[in-house]
């Protein structure tokens, strides 16, 4: 029901923060938000829930929109991203 109204591209990632002693914060893909398309509220696809039970969510930057069209490669992920979000 909700699947037909969705948009197809996510405007925000969610994500849940893990706090690192000595190590820079460690930010965990959860899912995607999508925006209603009324523009009063979100549909939020998880597919991992956080231990914490606290979800960040930040918008998607238009480099990151152009990675995800790019094929993906097989090297391990966005290590890279993991302590530019604050």
């Amino acid at each position: 029901m909700a699947d037909k109204d969705t948009p197809r591209q996510p405007t925000h990632r969610a994500y849940a923060v893990i706090r690192r002693e000595g190590q820079d914060d460690f930010w965990l893909n959860l899912g995607l938000v999508f925006p209603h398309k009324d523009g009063t509220g979100f549909n939020i696809m998880l597919q991992a829930l956080p231990l914490d039970g606290k979800i960040v969510c930040r918008g998607i930057a238009a480099d990151e929109e152009a990675e995800e069209s790019a094929p993906q490669r097989q090297t391990g992920g966005r290590s890279g991203r993991q302590s530019a979000r604050r």
